[in-house]
């Protein structure tokens, strides 16, 4: 299998290059644009494999697109390359109709260029699109999405994901395109951007920052750890059917508050202070347009495709934990030289 991973370098496509190399012997080419949360170490190593290539390229840069299927032809294409961080769409929308709109137009335009090219034998060729929950809206007290939930996307971020999802949508229907859409929840784990809710925390208690909890802490989020995604993106590569959506989840509901408190407790353990790490805990104003639950109904993966999660909330944390613990080397340049953990998307509605 030869794949062409959009966004490799970022925390969820460096989970699924590791996973497509290393425990899958695929071939990759990793296209990614080397933005403020990309990193080539998340994955340092596996050019040794003689199975992985990297190109520094922007999806939305159509030629170089288009070359890149020609040179490597790929048998199917990872699309993860996007601007995924809720806070910084706030105030910074351009950046995300760009990436995620008109790069996703761009790469759906060299697939069906690359994939009308094929003989019969090609026409196995697949496109799978990675989106998010976050397309689905706010759920209330109760109920899960499922592949046919409504979109009623609530920030620059998740409306830029939805317009992407319906583009790859309309690829399928209007040219026959092969492709595949799977929305995932919150993901965690290692190598993740130090701007997202648990390292961010993890970090802010290691340096004895405050850690900032929005609102009230109640916003509920279903957590997923990022090698079981990457995993069900593999598994919707090899055994969905193209014009088919799949979710999948953790089913590990928490609020945002109560996932502070665990991490506070595992460092507790882990990295004892001489007062409890909850006294870090400091409430701040609530995000603009802030979604209040998520909730993933991932059942149709699992009956379709036989994934399943295998990574509980509890384990996965302390997984992540410890290896923010020993991997000070990974992080630490990241939070001298590119975010230190300052609040963004400070704007205040009506404003």
């Amino acid at each position: 299998m030869r794949v062409i991973v959009t966004g490799g370098c970022g925390f969820i496509g460096s989970a699924v290059c590791r996973h497509a190399v290393n425990d899958l012997g695929w071939s990759v080419l990793n296209i990614d644009a080397l933005t403020y949360a990309a990193n080539p170490a998340n994955v340092a190593g596996l050019a040794a494999s003689g199975r992985y290539e990297f190109l520094e390229a922007n999806v939305c840069d159509l030629p170089a697109m288009t070359a890149a299927f020609e040179r490597f032809a790929p048998d199917a294409v990872i699309h993860l390359a996007a601007e995924s961080h809720v806070d910084r769409s706030i105030t910074g929308s351009a950046a995300f109709i760009q990436t995620n709109v008109v790069g996703t137009h761009s790469l759906l335009e060299a697939a069906r260029s690359w994939w009308t090219s094929l003989d019969d034998a090609g026409r196995a060729f697949r496109f799978v699109h990675v989106s998010t929950d976050e397309v689905y809206g706010s759920l209330g007290e109760s109920g899960l999405f499922t592949e046919t939930t409504a979109y009623d996307p609530r920030s620059p971020y998740s409306a830029s994901k939805a317009a992407s999802d319906h583009l790859v949508r309309a690829w399928f229907e209007t040219y026959g395109l092969p492709t595949l859409i799977t929305n995932c929840s919150n993901n965690y784990g290692p190598y993740h951007f130090p701007e997202k809710l648990i390292p961010l925390v993890i970090l802010n208690a290691l340096e004895g920052k405050p850690l900032p909890v929005y609102g009230n802490g109640a916003n509920v989020r279903d957590w997923l750890y990022v090698d079981d995604h990457a995993r069900g993106i593999a598994s919707a590569l090899l055994k969905g059917k193209p014009g088919e959506k799949y979710n999948f989840g953790g089913r590990a509901e928490r609020r945002n508050l109560d996932v502070v408190h665990a991490i506070c407790d595992v460092l507790d353990e882990a990295a004892p202070t001489a007062t409890p790490h909850r006294d870090l805990i400091t409430f701040v104003a609530d995000r603009p347009g802030h979604d209040q639950r998520y909730a993933i109904d991932s059942s149709k993966a699992e009956r379709e495709l036989g994934w399943r999660q295998s990574v509980s909330f509890e384990e996965g944390l302390q997984q992540t934990v410890r290896w923010y613990l020993d991997n000070e080397a990974w992080w630490r340049p990241l939070r001298d030289g590119v975010y230190s953990g300052d609040r963004l998307g400070l704007v205040a509605r009506g404003v």
